[in-house]
Formats: C-alpha cells, structure tokens, sequence
C-alpha cells in the first residue's frame, strides 16, 4: 500500500509503462538506423503540420459547432455524450490516416519493390476500419443512452415515492 501512495498506482502500472517505454525505445532505434533523416523530417513535419494546420482547424470546428449548438446543448445528455462519440472515431481515423496516407492514395510504387506485397487495399481498409469505429462508437452510445434513460426513469420513480412516502 506504501507503494501505492507514493507511486499513486499499482507495480503493474508502473512495469506496463516501463515496457512501453521500452519497446517504444527499441522500436525508435529500429526505425532510425533505417532512415534517420526521413524520419526526424517526419516528425518534424507532423509536429508542424499538427500545430500550425490541425490544431486551429480542429479547435475552431468544435467552438462553432457549441456556438451552432447553444446552451440548450450543454444541458442535453445524447449531444454532451454524443460529441465525445464522433470526435473519438474521427482522431482515430485521421491518425490512421496521417500515418498510412502514401499507401491510402497510392502515392508509394517502391512499396511493392520493397515488399513484395501489393500497395492496393489500403484505401478500402481504411474505409472499413473507420465505418467500424463510427458503428462501434454508434453502438456503445446507444447503450449509454439506454443505461441513462433506465437509471433516469429509476430515479424519478423513486423521487416519486419519497414525494408520496411524505404526504
């Protein structure tokens, strides 16, 4: 329990970030003896192409869309919960996206060449992994909306019988 309070989480967190640090340095390793300047030119351009084109464009599109909304969507359960249940699937979507876009649009003809593999595919792949993740998120909201709804209708059920339990 002392290592609990101090670390302010079990051993096991701790060894699961320590492994996935690991595995993150050895795969950064494995990745920079093969194209260190490609790789740190892509990193670069990702970090810049996020902060200087995504982030304002991505901040902008959720305070119109709360300014389009108003207030009446801030009290609404199905849209307070329901942003959350896009945006998630989309991030998801769009790093896919960022980091496989050469392969989705068939900008890569040595990929064949290095692998073996056909470059076709991927744009149909993606497509289907981010219906999966806009289905899934659709479904895990209509669940959460079925729980709200039935806990909601509990507790009005059971606010009426204090209201009657008083009179």
């Amino acid at each position: 329990m002392a290592f609990r309070r101090r670390y302010g989480a079990s051993p096991l967190h701790l060894l699961l970030v320590a492994t996935s640090f690991a595995l993150a340095v050895y795969a950064g390793v494995r990745l920079l003896k093969a194209d260190t300047f490609g790789v740190a030119l892509w990193f670069v351009g990702a970090a810049l192409v996020h902060d200087v084109l995504l982030l304002p464009l991505y901040s902008v599109t959720d305070r119109a869309a709360q300014a389009v909304c108003g207030a009446s969507c801030a009290r609404d359960f199905v849209v307070r919960v329901g942003v959350n249940h896009v945006r998630v699937p989309a991030f998801v979507a769009g790093v896919l996206l960022l980091v496989w876009w050469p392969l989705i649009l068939r900008r890569v003809d040595h990929f064949t060449s290095y692998t073996g593999l056909p470059a076709d595919g991927f744009l149909a792949r993606w497509l289907l992994i981010t219906a999966a993740l806009f289905g899934a998120s659709a479904v895990v909201l209509l669940v959460r909306m079925w729980h709200g709804t039935r806990a909601s209708r509990r507790a009005a059920r059971a606010r009426a019988r204090v209201r009657k339990a008083r009179k």
